[in-house]
């Protein structure tokens, strides 16, 4: 009887150790890094500002940056609550959040200009930079993210995916759309690129 019951208990923390490997599976998955070296940097590009005024992506050299594609009418929108606390909470310590509106993904984000702002400004206080509509999939996809995809990152699959710049302006990693800012595994990449050179 004593050894059917260790052995039911042993099955039991067996299977459940299998569990954990596929959640953890699962969310490395979520995970990609780059597979090939890239030239250049982030910081060498150019973009528009949401309001049309071109600016130069090395104002924010030295800093790491979350570069993630932003829309106002995603199921994935309340992000925006999430990125908003991640960069007020670090951009003391040299990190910012970039969020690119796109249209890419069955016109989740339609609006203007001037709507995106309203939306982001009453919504969600969004104070971190925010840039003109792209496009961040396909032959079209804007220069920022041909370089964010260069070094055999996936594009974007839906919005909010994130990419993980360095100080350096090098690509660190590609998180899924899923991937809320509060995620561990997406802080820990954070804090580890701020602690770094």
């Amino acid at each position: 009887m004593k050894l059917l019951i260790i052995l039911s208990v042993v099955t039991v923390i067996a299977a459940a150790g299998v569990g954990l490997m596929k959640v953890r599976g699962a969310m490395a998955g979520d995970v990609q890094k780059p597979t090939a070296s890239v030239a250049g940097r982030l910081w060498d590009l150019e973009s528009r500002t949401l309001e049309g005024e071109t600016l130069s992506l090395g104002d924010w050299q030295g800093k790491v940056a979350l570069v993630v594609n932003v829309a106002s009418k995603c199921g994935l929108t309340p992000q925006y609550e999430g990125l908003v606390k991640l960069h007020e909470e670090l951009a003391a310590e040299g990190f910012v959040v970039l969020g690119f509106p796109s249209n890419d993904f069955l016109g989740q984000e339609p609006g203007t200009p001037e709507q995106i702002r309203t939306f982001c400004s009453t919504n969600y206080g969004v104070a971190f930079p925010l840039f003109e509509k792209v496009v961040v999939k396909g032959e079209g996809k804007s220069e920022v993210y041909r370089f964010l995809t260069a070094g055999g990152l996936e594009e974007p699959t839906w919005n909010f995916t994130k990419y993980l710049v360095g100080r350096d302006g090098r690509v660190i990693a590609r998180f899924a759309p899923k991937t809320t800012p509060d995620d561990a595994g997406l802080r820990e990449a954070v804090l580890d690129a701020l602690a770094g050179p």
